[in-house]
């Protein structure tokens, strides 16, 4: 059905309120149906309509744009090769010193992914096949650098330095053969980057901070990071890549198109797509992206424009370039996600896709999947996307996994058919 909870709404008569089904033990003895009364009535009739205004949203979201043949899952996964919390004594610093890092998701779990972090995803990602035999894969959105931390001090502050992310790894405990781990992950089909930017950070916000001598934002870079959890509000405020300054556009542009050509470097290929940091990004970044190969973009139904602002797009549209945008209408975010049961949300969100021939393209960022910080983070994150894998497969037996690079192949091919 279109709308699966008018079923729900005409199966459950109101009367003074709502059954309650289950064990026969919650029944009368007469077998009636026992209903909740008073507040009870009111607050399950304001989640029955929550979840039938949820599936109204989902089917909307997914009725525009371009429709696709057979049932693909892309799973796109961002920060890959980004800092975040430097380690778990950094964590346990920043706690003592009063910032609320114990409170945001990523500022608890997020840091570059170890060695065994690596394994235990690619192991898992191995184990689960499509109906053509090929494992399911993450399409990893890469930042290509980090701060140089050395540098930016021995300038006093004044000047940007970077460094490529693999120079990163190298200097991390436990992280040293992580690049390799990458390389095995591509030869294997589990694991396909793409360009998410050369860094996660607002260079020119983040480096005034500094100048100025901003005491929470020295503190952070003392231990390696590019901000923390504020103890003034709570936020991150400096994790916007493309967020500046008016004058700084040009600067914005020649970044992203180094980038990319540190990407071709690195992999040995074009990016083919590109998902912007935080889903913010200027209109005109457009054209600098495909001057360097970059066919389709990434995103949400809403692209945020920097100082504000929103502009919204539908799968498979297109810009004055040519340029494809992939829309991301399933989540997998257990970390972050305050839902009850994330496989269950995603599995809804899954089926409404394909009911409207849509692919799954589902959101998982790499903090679901860290556990350098926290093992128990990564832990959990992989029973319940190893029980995701195998409900897809039990209920769709013929899906097909897929990387966003290749799904943009496919829509191409079915807008000019040889």
């Amino acid at each position: 059905t279109l709308f699966p909870y008018t079923t729900l709404f005409r199966s459950r008569p109101l009367h003074l309120g709502i059954p309650q089904y289950g064990s026969p033990d919650e029944r009368h003895p007469d077998g009636r149906h026992r209903y909740y009364r008073g507040r009870n009535a009111v607050r399950n009739l304001k989640h029955m309509l929550l979840k039938a205004k949820r599936c109204l949203t989902h089917n909307l979201l997914n009725l525009p744009g371009s429709r696709i043949d057979g049932r693909i899952v892309v799973i796109e996964s961002d920060d890959w090769g980004a800092i975040r919390m430097r380690s778990r004594e950094a964590y346990d610093r920043l706690l003592a010193h009063g910032y609320p890092v114990d409170r945001n998701g990523y500022e608890r779990n997020d840091a570059l992914a170890s060695e065994e972090d690596l394994e235990l995803l690619f192991d898992l990602l191995a184990s689960h096949r499509d109906g053509e035999g090929r494992p399911a894969a993450i399409t990893a959105n890469c930042i290509m650098t980090n701060p140089d931390f050395g540098k930016i001090r021995e300038e006093d502050f004044r000047t940007y330095h970077y460094e490529p992310f693999t120079s990163t790894l190298a200097r991390y405990e436990r992280h040293g053969g992580s690049f390799a781990c990458w390389q095995q992950g591509m030869r294997a089909g589990i694991f396909r980057p793409q360009y998410h930017g050369r860094e996660h950070i607002a260079v020119g916000p983040w480096m005034r901070a500094l100048q100025r001598g901003d005491a929470e934002v020295r503190e952070a870079f003392d231990l390696e990071m590019a901000g923390t959890a504020s103890r003034r509000n709570g936020r991150n405020g400096y994790v916007v890549a493309y967020e500046g300054d008016p004058g700084e556009e040009a600067r914005l542009a020649e970044a992203a198109a180094e980038g990319l050509r540190m990407f071709e470097q690195l992999f040995g290929y074009r990016s083919r797509t590109f998902i912007a940091p935080c889903y913010t990004w200027p209109a005109n970044l457009e054209k600098t992206l495909r001057a360097e190969g970059v066919e389709a973009l990434q995103g949400m139904i809403h692209q945020c424009l920097p100082g504000g602002g929103h502009r919204r797009h539908w799968f498979g549209s297109r810009n004055a370039l040519g340029q494809t945008y992939l829309l991301r209408n399933c989540f997998f975010e257990p970390t972050t996600d305050a839902c009850a049961d994330p496989v269950d949300a995603c599995m809804e969100r899954i089926a409404c896709a394909f009911r409207w021939h849509k692919p799954a393209v589902i959101s998982s960022h790499r903090v679901n999947y860290v556990g350098f910080i926290h093992p128990t983070n990564r832990d959990r994150s992989l029973r319940l996307l190893g029980e995701l894998l195998d409900r897809i497969r039990r209920r769709w037996p013929d899906v097909r996994f897929r990387t966003s690079d290749e799904l943009t192949s496919l829509l191409a091919d079915q807008k000019n058919p040889t």
